[in-house]
């Protein structure tokens, strides 16, 4: 099997992305264009616009990855494309260029979960981390490295997966040269990511709301507004089956510990509460016009680039910059937004703390990973590294570049995918709605 390459392409979203990644252990290049500009105006992502601005960069971003790995289509020993779940229409641009792909260079096709690509995205960083280890030792005291990238990962491990579109509990185990996942806990309707930036929007802060919450918690008092997560309760009249949730429809959810259970939309509610009450809806306006005038709503700035004779485009950077010390803070929001803010992070922190922690111990994990885009938060990591210590657990993040969606973590899940033959039919086609 050649040099063990293998193409992710990853279009589940709002970022268009292509990875090289050698025998599932090694990036050698990884290319991520995002779409944030074009989606920021509206508070979120667009599916018909995520579509075609995937279309607009698919085939440019593939040869940006191919250029940067300094690698052809011939190199390679395999394309590997997300299939779901996500948005429809951004699964189909990627898969349809993937099949298309495949078929012109007669190369296997390796159809990846979005949500198995995000808990390899720990692992691609745990065995990049393993071979510069060895790859920094004097010759004569390494290892061959033939054969470093099949290495079997053979410690089961408790993965969160905690984004704008998911928060879900995996316990995750070696199985063969592959991996096999048990769906232990998920979100009831919103995913954690989702609150994040629909608490933002109602604040009068930027998309994705993320950042903007993560960098202003900091300079506000997380215990001045004191909210808090119920129990999540059977529903008796549902008679074991899924509630009627966008997030329950294909999940088993009636069949989980409810302990193990998030759900979100409370405490997004309790915030619009706390606005409306304390009448802050006004100073919210007041910040989003000042953050994003009417002359900026438009189209987005591009500035143009050329590659091997193809012209496209990339978002210049956004000009409205997060407050990164106490007075731009200020400047930016009153005292009291803080720490209204820094409660709403401390409470949703608290309770991904307290569910992942209870599922680690109820099935005995030897380790946790967290993945995702929320896994970027400094809070999250500070304080879920503390509990993990405190416990004699080992925990592990992604690099912050893998946390978000990206390329590599698909190429990466798709290499033990690939020894175990595991290919895709010629009928794949996107599944929205995939589990894991």
């Amino acid at each position: 099997m050649g040099h063990g390459l293998i193409l992710g392409i990853e279009t589940s979203c709002d970022e268009t992305a292509a990875a090289i990644v050698e025998r599932g252990s090694h990036t050698l290049a990884s290319v991520v264009a995002s779409q944030i500009a074009t989606h920021a105006r509206y508070g979120g992502v667009v599916p018909e616009l995520a579509s075609r601005e995937h279309l607009r960069a698919i085939v440019p971003v593939v040869r940006a990855a191919l250029a940067e790995a300094n690698v052809t289509f011939a190199d390679l020993d395999a394309i590997a494309v997300t299939c779901g779940p996500g948005l429809a229409g951004a699964l189909l641009v990627g898969i349809t260029y993937a099949k298309a792909l495949a078929f012109a260079r007669n190369l296997p096709l390796i159809a990846v979960n979005h949500l198995e690509g995000h808990i390899h995205a720990v692992l691609l960083n745990e065995r990049e981390e393993r071979l510069a280890k060895v790859r920094g030792l004097p010759p004569f005291e390494q290892n061959t490295l033939e054969g470093w990238g099949t290495q079997v990962d053979d410690e089961s491990a408790l993965a969160l997966v905690v984004s704008g579109g998911h928060t879900h509990l995996y316990f995750a185990q070696p199985a063969h040269g592959s991996w096999r996942y048990r769906l232990v806990g998920r979100t009831v309707d919103d995913a954690a990511g989702e609150a994040y930036d629909k608490v933002a929007k109602l604040l009068g802060l930027g998309y994705p709301g993320g950042p903007w919450i993560d960098a202003l918690a900091r300079f506000g008092n997380p215990q001045a507004v004191p909210f808090s997560f119920s129990q999540i309760k059977t529903k008796v009249h549902l008679a074991g089956k899924p509630a009627r949730t966008k997030a329950a429809k294909t999940a088993p959810i009636a069949a989980l510990d409810p302990h193990f259970l998030f759900s979100f939309s409370g405490i997004k509610t309790a915030v619009l509460r706390y606005v409306e009450l304390h009448e802050l809806r006004t100073e919210a306006e007041t910040r989003s016009a000042r953050l994003f005038p009417a002359h900026n709503t438009g189209a987005p700035s591009f500035e143009r680039f050329e590659l091997e004779g193809w012209e496209t485009t990339k978002p210049n950077p956004p000009s409205t910059q997060i407050p990164q010390t106490r007075e731009e803070a200020l400047a930016l929001c009153p005292q009291p937004t803080l720490d209204l803010i820094a409660s709403f992070q401390h409470a949703v922190i608290g309770d991904l703390m307290k569910k992942t922690f209870a599922a680690a111990e109820a099935l005995d994990a030897p380790r946790i990973l967290i993945t995702g885009g929320v896994a970027a938060n400094r809070e999250l990591r500070e304080r879920f590294m503390a509990e993990a210590e405190r416990r004699g657990l080992r925990i592990a993040f992604p690099t912050l570049a893998l946390s978000t969606d990206n390329a590599a973590m698909i190429a990466a899940a798709a290499w033990p995918r690939l020894l175990a033959g595991e290919l895709a039919p010629p009928e794949l086609t996107a599944d929205p709605s995939l589990t894991l």
